[in-house]
This record gives C-alpha cells, sequence and structure tokens, in this order.
C-alpha cells in the first residue's frame, strides 16, 4: 500500500501523545505521583519558554513554571480533558505571569535582556513570532519582541507564537477581543520597525 503521508503521520503522532498525555493524567489524577513527573518533563519547557517570552526575565520565568505545576497538581480534578493538557498549563502558566506582575509591579517594557545558551535554546521557535519576520535570524526576532510594551508582547506571544486564537487570548489575558485584536496590530506594527522590515499588505 502507499505510505503515509507526512500530514497522516504528524496526525497519527498528535492522537498518540493526547493518548499518552489522558493516560499519564488519570494516572497522577489517582496521586502517582511518578506519572506528574513523567508531564513535567514533557511540558515544563514548553512552559518556561512561554513565561520567559513574556516576563523577559529567567528568575521570574522559573518561578511562574514552579508556580504553574504546583497549581496545575492541585487543581488536577479540575482538568475535564476539553482542550489538550499543554493548553490547560498555558493558561495557567498566564495567569501566574500576570499574577506575579500584579502582585510585584514588574514592568519590563522596553527593556531587552541578555539571554543565556540554554534561554536560548527554549525559544528556538521564535523566529514564527511574526509572518513579517520571515527570514529573520531567530534571536534579532527575540530581542525585538522584547522591547514590545507588555500587552502587546504578551498577545504577540500567545497568538503568533503559540497559535492561540483572538477569543483564546482574551480570555487568558483577561481582554476584550477587539484589544487583543488591537494589541497584536501594534505588536506586528512595531516588530516591523525593529526589524527594519517594510509594512506588508493588509
Amino acid at each position: 500500500m502507499f505510505a503515509n503521508s507526512p500530514a497522516s503521520v504528524a496526525a497519527g503522532a498528535a492522537d498518540a501523545a493526547s493518548i499518552s498525555d489522558a493516560r499519564l493524567v488519570a494516572a497522577a489524577r489517582d496521586g502517582d505521583t511518578r506519572a506528574f513527573e513523567r508531564l513535567y518533563r514533557l511540558y515544563s519547557g514548553r512552559v518556561f519558554g512561554l513565561c520567559l517570552r513574556m516576563t523577559r526575565q529567567r528568575e521570574i520565568a522559573e518561578d511562574c513554571v514552579q508556580q504553574t505545576f504546583v497549581r496545575s497538581w492541585r487543581n488536577l480534578a479540575a482538568f475535564e480533558g476539553r482542550s489538550a493538557f499543554g493548553t490547560w498549563l498555558h493558561r495557567i502558566a498566564v495567569n501566574e505571569v500576570l499574577t506575579h506582575a500584579r502582585n510585584h509591579g514588574t514592568r519590563s517594557e522596553g527593556v531587552s535582556l541578555p539571554l543565556r545558551d540554554e534561554d536560548e535554546d527554549a525559544l528556538d521557535t521564535a523566529a514564527d513570532a511574526n509572518d513579517a519576520a520571515d527570514g529573520a535570524d531567530v534571536m534579532d526576532v527575540e530581542k525585538a519582541l522584547a522591547t514590545l510594551p507588555a500587552g502587546s508582547r504578551h498577545v504577540v506571544v500567545l497568538q503568533a507564537v503559540y497559535g492561540y486564537s483572538h477569543e483564546e487570548v482574551a480570555e487568558m489575558l483577561g481582554i476584550a477581543v477587539g484589544t487583543c485584536k488591537a494589541q497584536l496590530h501594534r505588536g506586528r506594527k512595531l516588530l516591523r520597525e525593529r526589524l527594519g522590515l517594510q509594512e506588508l499588505d493588509s
């Protein structure tokens, strides 16, 4: 018979991962700490990447990751499986980042902090942060992303990097959908300016 297409192989892998996650979550919900440790190993790097992109400060990102998994462990019973486990973790992580900013008065707008080698590895998908940035060096995009005002940066990270819809991003950030769209437009415009790219046709 014909060989499986790349798309079907990818879909099969995604289905297998989903089944594996469901089994691990079910085991962890029953008190299996080893299953939860496995989930931590699978997802901590991705959660760290999200937190680092949003906060731009490694120490704060690490704290948010820790709190994300503490909260997820305590609230596993609330995970109903209607979304992917990784999506559920991202929602918790975003909430932790916003809570930290409110509690500590974090202000990182306009500040580009140096990233260590291990941080760069966590941000290896950053070139997809904006379709206007095709061909730009990954770390150039990361540095430009770091200079965005927090509101625009959070929307660009969640939608353009991680692929969430306007509605999902608005819910995560606690803002109106219209505000989300405006922040994304502003963030993309600022990214093009930072990267020295011409305005693209709408």
